[in-house]
């Protein structure tokens, strides 16, 4: 069967490989549909890898799929079914997996598509208890981002941030997938919603998901421009994931006892923070990873009541999968690129 390798550092193969053998107890064989990529795939693209890990490796950390075997004792899931993945191959016996939070596992093995074979490949055997159903009217695109576009976004906003109806929030890199999931998600629930993009094209775009103010942050200090727009006060929430080059003017622009959430570090993983500040004004910051499986539920569910809906910039192949990464390191996307594997 096909899959997508990692060879070396900023190159990719399409190679065949041995399918999975029959799923064993608690498993079950996925016959892969759509993945979706994101800046870990970049990441791991450049070989910015924080573990050990062998090449080649089959990339990709985000996707949907449809059961084709199920081994003994899986219940739940048949042949056939739309799944989405959970990205992270978790140990289901800690107290975090057991509570239902698995982005908190003590004994994770590691991200798939970054430190194991990620899902760029025809089929792969997984536990069953790292799948989701997807609703009925929830298609394969749907499903395949679930699990970190719409997944982190839920779980950033709503478990951490505590986000509520009519607050004001600062969404960084309007244009990003979860970017555009934040917008969306937010704007549901009633709030006023800020944002920043690269590039004046991507302005029309943010506002037709529901921004109320886009900021291009080339050509203006967007935290000059979030403090005229509240009136100096400041916003409630800052959704923060571009990391050194924006945190500064982030946390200007928190209201007093403000909260701000951060799930990346596309810029740079360390910054300096003015710790008087912090403290004088009462500010919370939260680090969010992942996501739990019920946030993948929760937005499969909004997804199929028409809530939300997955901005997609490209479809492509395998064959076109460095061209992507390509453009995702330099931003030039509006939404998620997604390889069509089925």
């Amino acid at each position: 069967m096909r899959a997508l390798q990692l060879v070396e550092d900023r190159k990719l193969e399409i190679v065949d490989i041995a399918e999975p053998p029959p799923p064993g107890a608690g498993e079950v064989t996925v016959r892969v549909k759509v993945v979706a990529l994101n800046h870990i795939d970049v990441w791991g693209w450049r070989g910015m890898a924080f573990a050990k890990r062998k090449m080649p490796l089959v990339i990709g950390a985000e996707a949907s799929g449809e059961v084709d075997a199920i081994g003994p004792g899986v219940a739940g899931l048949v042949p056939g079914q739309l799944v989405s993945i959970y990205g992270a191959r978790t140990c289901g016996l800690c107290r975090p997996c057991r509570e239902g939070r698995d982005n908190l596992c003590e004994h994770v093995s590691g991200v798939h598509g970054f430190h194991l074979d990620g899902f760029a490949q025809e089929k792969i055997n997984l536990p069953a208890r790292l799948l989701v159903p997807a609703p009925p009217g929830v298609t394969d695109v749907e499903a395949a981002l679930a699990p970190v576009t719409f997944g982190t976004v839920e779980h950033m906003l709503f478990d951490n941030a505590r986000l509520e109806p009519g607050e004001t929030i600062l969404v960084h890199a309007g244009g990003s997938g979860i970017g555009t999931a934040a917008i969306q998600l937010a704007k549901r629930i009633g709030c006023t919603v800020i944002t920043t993009v690269g590039s004046d094209d991507k302005i029309e775009k943010a506002k037709a998901l529901g921004a109320d103010h886009v900021i291009n942050y080339r050509s203006d200090r967007f935290e000059g421009i979030v403090r005229k727009i509240t009136r100096k006060k400041g916003v409630d929430v800052v959704f923060e994931h571009v990391g050194a080059d924006t945190w500064a003017g982030s946390m200007l622009c928190l209201k007093r006892g403000g909260r701000l959430v951060t799930c990346g570090s596309t810029s740079g993983v360390s910054t300096p923070m003015n710790l008087m500040q912090l403290f004088q004004q009462q500010l919370k910051i939260f680090g969010s990873f992942g996501c739990r499986m019920e946030n993948m539920a929760d937005a499969m569910q909004k997804m199929a009541a028409g809530h939300a809906s997955p901005v997609i910039d490209t479809e492509c192949g395998f064959g076109d999968i460095d061209v992507a990464l390509k453009r995702m390191e330099t931003r030039n996307v509006f939404g998620k690129i997604i390889l069509r594997v089925a």
